[in-house]
């Protein structure tokens, strides 16, 4: 399962790190767990005009779960609360919760579809930054 699973393109989001780390002074700070499996993310972001002007989060837990933190970081910023909204859509279609192909960097995430109890690792930042967000 896992050389299946964890395809280079997933692994090259989670080598990346993009937006790993804290922000000096965030507007909000979230953290959600899974409770399944243990990760746990925390999103810190710096809203102006109720758009992401900067955002980086931690995360502790599996490789999926960092890949995603990662392309979420990479296209956040600029976005509101109905563009995030519209990203999570894409993740949702990446790993078969919604009809339709995903778009890059969330197409990575095709091969979770087969992979029911792991897809909760692919949407655990987005349920941290929407909490952030609303």
């Amino acid at each position: 399962m896992s050389e299946q699973l964890y395809q280079d393109r997933i692994v090259a989001l989670a080598k990346a790190k993009t937006g790993a780390g804290k922000l000096a002074n965030p507007t909000r700070t979230v953290r959600r767990d899974n409770p399944l499996c243990g990760d746990r993310v925390t999103i810190d972001v710096r809203l102006e005009d109720g758009k992401i002007a900067e955002i980086a989060h931690q995360v502790r837990g599996c490789l999926l779960c960092q890949a995603s933190a990662s392309a979420l970081a990479s296209i956040a910023v600029g976005k509101d609360a109905d563009g995030i909204a519209a990203i999570r859509h894409d993740a949702e279609r990446a790993v078969g919760r919604e009809t339709g192909t995903a778009a890059e960097p969330f197409a990575a995430f095709s091969p979770v579809a087969d992979h029911k109890s792991r897809q909760e690792c692919v949407l655990l930042a987005f349920e941290a930054l929407q909490d952030a967000l609303s």
